[in-house]
């Protein structure tokens, strides 16, 4: 198997070099499974490393109604947040979601980690915008084995300037509006991801942990869309404004 995982990993990340979609991997290899989706995906994240890039932090993406999957962000996927235009190269079917991002102080490792637990290990919060893309060509919706192996649909993101200390924030009201070329489009509160991103950040640990992983000191942790993502054709300027850590302003 592991000469097909390394031709899959190798293939996402020319995709995702080059900007041409291919098929989904659940077409070329029907018997792929979530488990080895993520084989998948942490060869992805080698090859990344091996190039050059850094670890930067963890991600969640939702899968519609089911639990959310996790993903991993490099350095190599953070952009600056002050509406400078983002190169497209790369980038096949961009979507801009909303983002509650988590500072992560300390290292928070499960299985069984609470809300509570979660919240504690967190040195400072702050927003922030994902551009989520897919590798896939095709309209329809890639299968979770699809998403897990191509990184949780990861794309590239940008945090606010404004952080905060946890306890200073209700992060279940905090308050988001999206907007598209100066037109809100959509809004949320942070209830929205898995009602409090406290509960998303333990289940991206409780999740690591089944892989014998952990979140480190230092990671941010990108805790869901608050919205659905809105497409980002050429020429977009998005902008997401919260009730408590500004704004940020991405230009594509």
């Amino acid at each position: 198997m592991s000469w097909t995982v390394e031709r899959m990993a190798v293939g996402l990340l020319d995709a995702a070099d080059s900007g041409a979609g291919l098929a989904p991997l659940t077409a070329q290899w029907p018997e792929l499974d979530v488990v080895t989706a993520y084989v998948i995906q942490d060869e992805l994240l080698r090859l990344r490393l091996d190039r050059g890039e850094r670890l930067a932090g963890v991600k969640l993406e939702r899968l519609g109604a089911a639990p959310p999957v996790t993903g991993w962000l490099t350095d190599a996927m953070v952009l600056p947040s002050g509406g400078a235009r983002v190169s497209r190269k790369g980038l096949i079917r961009p979507g801009a979601q909303p983002q509650i991002v988590f500072h992560a102080g300390s290292r928070l490792a499960g299985p069984g980690v609470t809300a509570a637990a979660a919240m504690a290990a967190v040195t400072a919060v702050s927003c922030g915008i994902e551009l989520i893309d897919s590798r896939y060509s095709g309209t329809g919706a890639p299968a979770p084995a699809d998403v897990i192996a191509d990184n949780a649909s990861s794309g590239r993101f940008a945090t606010g300037p404004v952080t905060r200390q946890p306890s200073a924030v209700d992060l279940a009201l905090e308050a988001c509006l999206l907007d598209v070329d100066g037109q809100v489009v959509d809004s949320a509160t942070g209830a929205a991801v898995s009602g409090h991103p406290a509960e998303a950040l333990a289940f991206a640990a409780n999740e690591l942990a089944r892989r014998g992983l952990a979140i480190q000191s230092g990671w941010l942790v990108l805790t869901g869309g608050m919205t659905d993502p809105v497409p980002c054709p050429p020429g977009t300027a998005v902008a997401a404004h919260f009730t408590s850590f500004g704004s940020v302003f991405l230009s594509l």
